[in-house]
């Protein structure tokens, strides 16, 4: 037997609140599938398991707040029977979980009939504070879904008995509350009461956490700071053609360039393509690149497209707008928020011409784009009129120097006047 611990989902966690499980007791899971959404100062994230077993036991209750490391879930391995005394083992995870000191260590398997031993991780997170049975009550368990349909409806949450796992509100239990909803002098005075309490304010909770990470990475890392001007008249007219030809819904964005030629480069220059742990930088296969998108509500979120260099640019443009989507509608699996291996900023949307970024840890790269513009140019020993952007690089030193950073920009403006090979 074994646990399924509370996996960091981001340099700036270092806690998650339960809001569902996805598993029951008994249940077969395979890894990659997911077991509960937890709720972090940003979203709303799917966490997928990350080996096979059998669900044996919930080890936290919806609606609790738990650090990154906790055990959450104990499960038998494949093929093994419930053992007759796995109640008091499992009771040893939960006494160790809510009263001895945590690891945020990864969710690897940990035997339960062992004590939990320090594990290194790749996310930044900070020391781990063990839960306290004297914690203020936990939040009321919504799912994701039943959350966004109850703001659109004007339900208040308070009021509605949920029907799911320990109580959680699904979105059924929101629409059926909206549906048979009456107000009396009853409900004013809840309301009244709901509406007097202080309410969680998540965009402080969010730029604390921001702060926090950004704060440890200009503290540890030592960046250095490169930009190139990149003409992209090649890339823009490329860009035209390819979508004449295509439908309205398919077409491409300049961003889908920028991204896969982020990608292709990074493949190239390994040191700006991976995690640097507790003094060891270790090189990704695959280019995973963190997509910086800034958040309605405020705040930015930078979560991953898996794979960019190994995909078609339609394929490409198609997962970034579904990412955009989820990442603003709070749903987003796990995967996506502790995969990054290097990350791309785009303000061009903002105006500005550049933008120099803070590296998000355990990363060691991070290239930012301003906006396309057209400016004077000396092209062939004649001065036109060029489509301009300007790419900027971010980048350890522990790991890489001036001089391959510099290759690695100009790696990407070569790409970038190539874009048919894209």
């Amino acid at each position: 037997m074994f646990a399924f611990n509370l996996p960091s989902l981001g340099a700036d966690m270092d806690k998650g609140t339960l809001l569902e499980w996805k598993v029951v007791p008994g249940q077969v899971v395979h890894k990659g599938d997911v077991v509960a959404v937890v709720d972090t100062s940003k979203a709303a994230v799917d966490v997928e398991i990350w080996s096979d077993g059998t669900v044996h036991e919930m080890l936290v209750d919806i609606g609790q707040e738990i650090p990154v490391g906790t055990p959450i879930i104990a499960l038998r391995e494949p093929g093994e029977a419930a053992p007759a005394k796995a109640a008091g083992r499992t009771r040893k995870v939960r006494a160790q979980a809510a009263t001895g000191p945590s690891s945020a260590g990864p969710p690897a398997a940990r035997t339960l009939s062992e004590p939990p031993t320090a594990v290194p991780t790749p996310a930044m997170a900070s020391p781990v504070a063990p839960l306290r049975s004297d914690a203020a009550p936990a939040r009321q368990a919504v799912s994701p879904a039943a959350r966004k349909r109850a703001q659109a409806l004007g339900v208040m949450l308070e009021s509605v008995a949920g029907s799911g796992v320990q109580g959680s509100v699904t979105l059924r239990d929101v629409e059926q509350a909206a549906a048979g909803a009456t107000v009396g002098v009853g409900d004013l005075a809840a309301i009244s009461s709901a509406a007097a309490a202080p309410a969680v304010d998540r965009h402080s909770e969010m730029r604390r956490a921001i702060a926090a990470a950004m704060r440890k990475s200009k503290r540890e890392i030592p960046h250095y700071y490169l930009s190139e001007t990149i003409p992209m008249r090649k890339a823009l007219d490329w860009l035209r053609r390819a979508n004449a030809a295509r439908p309205v819904t398919e077409r491409l964005l300049p961003a889908a360039l920028l991204l896969k030629a982020v990608a292709l480069a990074a493949r190239d220059f390994p040191e700006m393509n991976g995690l640097f742990v507790d003094g060891v930088y270790q090189a990704s296969a695959l280019a995973h690149v963190g997509v910086a998108i800034s958040l309605r509500r405020g705040g930015l979120i930078a979560p991953a497209l898996h794979d960019v260099a190994g995909r078609a640019l339609g394929t490409v443009m198609l997962d970034l707008a579904d990412l955009v989507r989820r990442c603003r509608a709070g749903s987003l699996r796990s995967s996506e928020m502790s995969d990054p291996t290097i990350t791309v900023t785009n303000l061009g949307d903002q105006g500005v011409q550049q933008v120099f970024g803070v590296i998000y840890p355990p990363q060691v790269a991070l290239v930012g784009f301003g906006r396309v513009a057209e400016r004077p140019w000396v092209e062939a020993g004649e001065l036109v009129v060029m489509p301009l952007v300007t790419a900027s690089l971010s980048a350890d030193h522990r790991v890489s120097d001036g001089h391959r950073g510099a290759l690695f920009l100009m790696r990407i403006s070569e790409l970038l006047q190539r874009p048919d090979q894209l």
